[in-house]
């Protein structure tokens, strides 16, 4: 890409905070853009081929919403924590295997999207994320929903399309917890904890695709303490 288009683009980032350049080709994360990190609320590089987010990235002090998705990065910098005003971090389609523990120093972030990865297990340290809203981990390689989920504040966590054959029964205890997607993976009847069904905020309990019928569900204790709570959900958004 020419020096002129990716100037103009500065140009315009410098007047309205946003920095879009997808589908380039990029190979490296714009140096360029160390000059915006003042006022850029907005950067989405997606579908280029960028390999390392750099350190500067830390800088950007007024970041709303960055979005990588479809790169090739492997890891994050640990200067990513000091992104205090990020609500949204879009990281799909990439080969991260873990975070580092900054993350969890994102104390505005609401959106965190990280679908497609190399995840083996669920991340850690994301506990004192207190604005998380949506955690995507779909189409990774998790095969344990563990204890450490309870202390979650997200809304809804996905996990479709993974390797998962056990779930903690401390999942229930996670405060806000309403949608919980486990469709596509390796889930037993039995691997279903009767906690989430009966003592939990859950309301939508999603496990189409796993290793036994969904019907069967209506046979667990708890079944009908869920369907209370499916039910008067549906009701306020009819």
């Amino acid at each position: 890409m020419g020096n002129s288009a990716l100037k103009a683009h500065l140009e315009t980032s410098q007047k309205t905070g946003v920095f879009q350049l997808t589908g380039k080709g990029l190979t490296e994360f714009p140096e360029e853009l160390q000059k915006l990190t003042g006022n850029l609320r907005t950067v989405d590089l997606s579908n280029n081929k960028i390999e390392v987010l750099p350190a500067f990235v830390g800088g950007f002090q007024q970041i709303k919403s960055l979005t990588i998705s479809s790169n090739k990065l492997t890891s994050l910098p640990n200067d990513i924590g000091k992104l205090k005003k990020l609500e949204t971090l879009i990281l799909n389609g990439n080969q991260l295997k873990q975070l580092p523990s900054s993350v969890g120093q994102l104390k505005s972030l609401r959106t965190l999207t990280l679908s497609g990865n190399h995840f083996k297990e669920f991340p850690s340290g994301l506990g004192t994320l207190r604005q998380l809203d949506v955690l995507d981990l779909s189409k990774n390689k998790i095969q344990v929903v563990p204890a450490e989920v309870a202390e979650l504040q997200a809304i809804e966590i996905n996990l479709n399309q993974n390797q998962i054959s056990t779930v903690s029964p401390e999942v229930s205890r996670a405060p806000r917890l309403k949608v919980l997607r486990l469709e596509e993976n390796c889930l037993e009847l039995s691997a279903i904890p009767f906690s989430i069904l009966s003592d939990s905020q859950v309301s939508l309990l999603s496990v189409e695709g796993n290793l036994f019928a969904v019907k069967k569900m209506r046979d667990l204790e708890g079944y009908d303490k869920y369907m209370e709570r499916f039910t008067a959900t549906k009701k306020k958004c009819a």
